[in-house]
């Protein structure tokens, strides 16, 4: 599901300005309830702004007023009559450093390019899931969050009983793993796991920040310090740091390391070409 399929897509909207692609879940009167029709059409538009060269930074939001209110429940009660089953990722792999960024959302941490979550609304279950695998939440003022897991008899799924514990802490992740409690985003934005934006004009800050990042920054220093970062958390000191000093030499004799020295001095913005 592809570029060739993009006007066929139902549950998605994609569009790109300023370098910036903003990838939009589309099912306002469901509150963005997630299927499995969003997360194909999900994969294919974020696999269109990855090998987009005019695109260096990537939104995904929600339309309408939440972000995603997690599965769509009509899924979850055929599940309970025994109509569907849940999928799980048998086929994925589960050895290799690889295997970390192959599972059915980790794949979000392997993009080359940022991936910003603009939380404009509620967000629970596995739309919170995906807001994780995102490498900056942006959160609107008074939005609620929620796990949700615990209360409807499931599991931490999707990866978050690993990747919740490394973002706020062990104690803040189990406060509500277990307690599938509602929040808002300012105690959210205490624990460490959003920053909260007003909710006038959220969009359009949400939008500045990932614009910053896509004309102010090397691309290549982006992709190379996210790889950096999510592969550091499987890695020693000592792995991270040489992997650092092999890369920091490379650094030295590209055309995005002269450009900017030159734009510094020269007191200019960028011209990045990502080589």
């Amino acid at each position: 599901m592809g570029e060739a399929n993009r006007e066929s897509w139902q549950e998605i909207r994609y569009a790109v300005q300023d370098r910036v692609a903003t990838v939009t879940l589309n099912r306002p009167d469901r509150l963005n309830a997630y299927t499995q029709s969003m997360g194909e059409e999900l994969r294919a538009a974020l696999g269109l702004a990855e090998a987009d060269d005019n695109v260096r930074a990537i939104v995904l939001t929600g339309a309408g007023r939440g972000f995603c209110a997690g599965a769509d429940m009509a899924r979850l009660s055929a599940a309970v009559a025994g109509k569907m089953t849940l999928k799980v990722d048998e086929a994925a792999p589960s050895e290799g450093l690889a295997a970390n960024f192959a599972q059915r959302n980790s794949y979000l941490i392997g993009l080359r390019k940022p991936l910003i979550a603009g939380i404009n609304g509620a967000v629970a279950g596995i739309g919170l899931v995906l807001t994780l695998y995102c490498d900056i939440r942006y959160m609107a003022a008074g939005a609620k969050l929620t796990t949700a897991f615990a209360r409807r008899g499931l599991i931490a799924e999707h990866g978050i009983a690993w990747m919740l514990p490394r973002l706020i802490g062990p104690m803040h992740a189990l406060d509500l793993l277990l307690s599938a409690r509602v929040l808002e985003a300012e105690e959210a934005e205490r624990m460490g796991l959003v920053t909260v934006l007003p909710v006038e004009g959220f969009a359009a800050a949400v939008q500045q920040r990932a614009a910053e990042i896509a004309n102010l920054s090397s691309p290549r220093s982006v992709g190379i310090i996210k790889r950096q970062v999510y592969e550091g958390l499987f890695q020693s000191l000592a792995e991270a740091t040489a992997i650092a000093n092999r890369e920091q030499e490379v650094c030295r004799a590209t055309e995005d390391f002269r450009e900017g020295v030159a734009h510094y001095l020269e007191k200019r913005p960028p011209n990045f070409s990502g080589r």
